[in-house]
């Protein structure tokens, strides 16, 4: 299983030699934090936040380096706000989670690994193949079914989407399912008609069980840094979205976005993928997260 300090190991190296100097002590010399700045920025901590750390910072500089940190660590927590963590278990059952996503942001994977986090937690699910756009995504998450031993609802390649969630709903209520998990073909988020069959899928959710879907989950592809939260602006104008998901942590240099997630969208980020594996997507722990970006020498302090 991955561990977060692993995961986010590249985002942390563009600053790490800087916060190293920091935390050596003594007064941070400016040009120091200068160096913080460009490459907190270029991790893709959002402008506006970047700037309240480094007016704090250099409030606290002449308190020496491991107050820096300190702060510098108190200050990203605040960012992310406070979120309680979610619980799989609900008194209305089935608990109908939505999960949408651009092409390729990994929603498939996503929607597996849910399921076995789920199930994990006593949950019974139900996989519904919303993907009706690709013939291999159905598959992909068939063989997910098979591989994690729990229930799939699928149509045809091409069926429409919204009847596919009409019968995946109607399926969860007759079996007793504790929780249905709803993949969606991936769409790109400035396409119009694409928005609309979204909306017209949780329209059906809604007409077979009111109140559904209960959660709306965004996959985001942390590679991607930035240009993820336009995407994440469109879908949440479309369908308001309950929470969002950050996928190929592992992989990216760019995960200072999550802030941005947190602050611009008001949306908490509820799971965070640090590896391929699936036991590899685990609940987002804020300081958890802060802990990591900042090294494990000032994670122990």
């Amino acid at each position: 299983m991955a561990n977060w300090l692993s995961a986010l190991s590249r985002t942390r190296k563009l600053f790490s030699d800087t916060l190293a100097k920091l935390w050596k002590g003594g007064a941070p010399e400016g040009i120091t934090l200068d160096e913080l700045e460009e490459n907190l920025l270029r991790a893709d901590v959002p402008v506006p936040l970047v700037g309240e750390l480094m007016a704090h910072l250099k409030r606290e500089a002449r308190h020496g380096g491991a107050a820096a940190v300190a702060v510098l660590r108190r200050q990203l927590r605040a960012a992310l706000g406070d979120h309680a963590a979610f619980a799989w278990a609900a008194a209305t059952k089935p608990r109908a989670i939505l999960i949408v996503g651009v092409n390729g942001s990994g929603k498939t994977t996503t929607c597996a690994k849910l399921a076995h986090l789920a199930r994990n937690n006593g949950q019974q699910v139900l996989l519904g193949a919303g993907d009706t756009f690709r013939a291999a995504g159905v598959e992909q998450l068939k063989w997910w079914a098979h591989h994690l031993q729990c229930d799939v609802v699928a149509g045809a390649a091409g069926a429409d989407a919204a009847a596919v969630a009409f019968d995946a709903v109607a399926a969860a209520q007759a079996r007793g399912t504790d929780v249905l998990l709803l993949d969606t073909a991936g769409r790109m988020h400035t396409r119009t008609p694409l928005m609309q069959e979204l909306q017209k899928v949780a329209g059906a959710l809604a007409k077979k069980m009111p109140g559904a879907p209960h959660e709306v989950w965004l996959v985001l592809d942390a590679t991607l840094g930035q240009n993820a939260l336009s995407q994440a602006r469109q879908f949440h104008a479309a369908i308001p979205l309950t929470g969002a998901i950050i996928a190929k942590v592992d992989g990216s240099s760019k995960a200072g976005f999550v802030f941005a997630v947190a602050q611009e969208l008001g949306v908490p980020v509820r799971f965070i993928g640090l590896g391929e594996g699936e036991d590899d997507l685990q609940p987002f722990e804020a300081d958890k997260f802060v802990d990591a970006l900042l090294g494990a020498e000032q994670a122990s302090a």
